[in-house]
């Protein structure tokens, strides 16, 4: 199958990857825009087949089941072909692999998607489910813990190094087939499960990647309950006793009831009381720091593994940003000259050399322009909910809600507020807050001067000298002083405890 030429508004570095998983609750299509570092997803599609639903006490996939993920698979090929896909990658994990009529329903489904298929086993699927947090987060430490319908993967990740890993079957709907639906006897078979594993001793005060749709669930509704400003899943992190609190809520209580309900899809409400029962029993028994939801798996842990080594090293938020940059910004190569600028200042500030604050800053600037297609008044607003909730990786929320605000006061300055604004700030400490104030400030005088245009900054230099923030034109850019740059280069010179000096050169 060819792939496409370049899209208005798709980056056109290679061509698409469709990765089908074939799992026990659900079969799931995710078409990414090419292989890379941070890719983005094009297509993200599912069907809540429930393959698992009756192997656990019967040993078959059944009849409705099967029936129901290969119309999916069908209608997959269909829509691969339509979007002219690259490469097709297919998966499929715990159902098919312990069900004795597994392998003549793959044959089935080899057919109908037209693609080999693998079934990968459950050790595998723990390695992938480690990589795929270790592409989704910087320098993780800690397990990863994916739950699936069928089965729970449990494997340490630490920086980028993923350990041994094992596969238990308590899965959500495994669980709910083995237990008959009695919530004591699911607690009965998971601690029996859980006992003397090397995984559990591992997250001991570190972190547990929570990897699953129905974990990512329960985060929705702690979200809603807790009146948390950001809707966003992955990067999610609890206190691990708080989450426990809130586990043991869910099992008890009728999934109806729970507030916020609605925004968990009925075929995984019946799970929740299972998830959370799992996760209350693992907490306890590892006794993690915080739990990290994660939106990242087996499909990008399967990403992952097929990059090269080299583009692995890569930073995936500076990569996200940069896409961004190239995609939205009106002239991509500013950023570069935005980025020398701002560090030059930076340093002549006095601010330790920190690299994730360095990082942090590197990405502000490379998101510093997207807003600009917005109507003036809005370009604030918009850059703020746009990169809130972008699919960033390797950042956490507190990240996320630095680079909103900062490119949010970049536009619409200082005084400026909003709900959503005042929401993200929560998440911020005050020494991060000050930080994006200032750098949003240096934004505002950057761009009066340069336009967003490559060229000018490196000719009209801003650093702190003595007590005086000093803003240096060269002689061609004398005219740039404006009463304008004089307020804002005023502000900026305030937020760094200095008085300010425009020096025609």
């Amino acid at each position: 199958m060819t792939g496409m030429g370049p899209v208005a508004g798709r980056l056109s570095l290679g061509e698409t990857i469709a990765i089908i998983d074939i799992g026990s609750n659900s079969v799931r299509l995710v078409v990414y825009e090419m292989l890379a570092r941070s890719p983005a997803q094009v297509f993200n599609e599912k069907e809540m087949a429930g393959l698992g639903r009756q192997v656990a006490t019967t040993g078959r996939l059944a009849t409705d089941a099967m029936d129901r993920a290969l119309e999916a698979l069908l209608r997959f090929r269909v829509l691969c072909e339509a979007m002219q896909v690259g490469e097709i990658r297919v998966i499929a994990t715990a159902a098919a692999r312990e069900a004795a009529n597994g392998p003549a329903f793959l044959a089935r489904a080899e057919q109908a998607i037209g693609q080999r298929i693998e079934l990968i086993s459950g050790s595998r699927e723990a390695y992938l489910s480690g990589l795929g947090v270790i592409s989704g987060f910087a320098e993780p430490h800690g397990v990863a813990g994916d739950l699936g319908g069928g089965s729970l993967e449990l494997v340490g990740v630490d920086g980028d190094r993923v350990g041994p890993g094992i596969s238990l079957p308590i899965g959500g709907l495994a669980l709910m087939d083995q237990a008959k639906g009695q919530i004591k006897l699911a607690e009965k078979i998971v601690r029996e499960q859980l006992d003397h594993h090397p995984q559990l001793a591992a997250m001991r005060g570190k972190d547990f990647f929570a990897v699953g749709g129905t974990w990512r669930a329960l985060a929705t509704l702690h979200q809603r309950q807790s009146g948390y400003p950001l809707s966003v899943m992955h990067g999610y992190t609890v206190p691990a006793r708080d989450v426990a609190d809130f586990a043991r809520l869910v099992e008890r209580a009728d999934a109806s009831v729970l507030e916020a309900i609605d925004a968990v899809s009925s075929a995984r409400r019946p799970l929740l009381a299972y998830g959370a029962l799992v996760l209350d029993l693992l907490i306890k028994r590892g006794r993690p720091r915080a739990v990290v939801i994660s939106a990242s798996g087996v499909r990008e842990g399967l990403l992952y593994d097929m990059l090269p080594e080299d583009e692995r090293r890569v930073d995936p938020l500076l990569r996200g940003a940069q896409d961004y940059n190239q995609l939205r910004a009106r002239e991509p190569r500013h950023a570069a000259d935005l980025i020398e600028w701002v560090q030059r200042l930076v340093a002549s500030a006095g601010f330790p050399d920190d690299p994730a604050g360095r990082r942090l800053q590197d990405a502000a600037c490379l998101l510093s322009d997207i807003g600009w297609r917005a109507h003036p008044d809005y370009r604030g607003e918009q850059s703020l909910n746009v990169i809130a909730h972008a699919a960033f990786s390797g950042v956490d929320h507190a990240g996320r809600a630095f680079l909103a605000l900062t490119v949010f006061h970049r536009y619409a300055g200082a005084k400026s507020d909003s709900p959503a604004a005042a929401g993200l700030r929560q998440l911020l400490t005050p020494r991060l807050l000050e930080r994006s104030q200032l750098l949003a400030s240096a934004f505002r005088v950057a761009y009066l001067l340069s336009a967003g245009m490559p060229g000018i900054l490196p000719r009209a230099t801003l650093a702190c000298v003595d007590s005086r923030l000093v803003l240096r034109l060269s002689g061609e850019l004398h005219a740039l002083s404006s009463e304008r740059v004089t307020g804002r280069l005023k502000q900026l010179a305030k937020l760094l405890g200095r008085d300010h000096e425009i020096s025609l050169g």
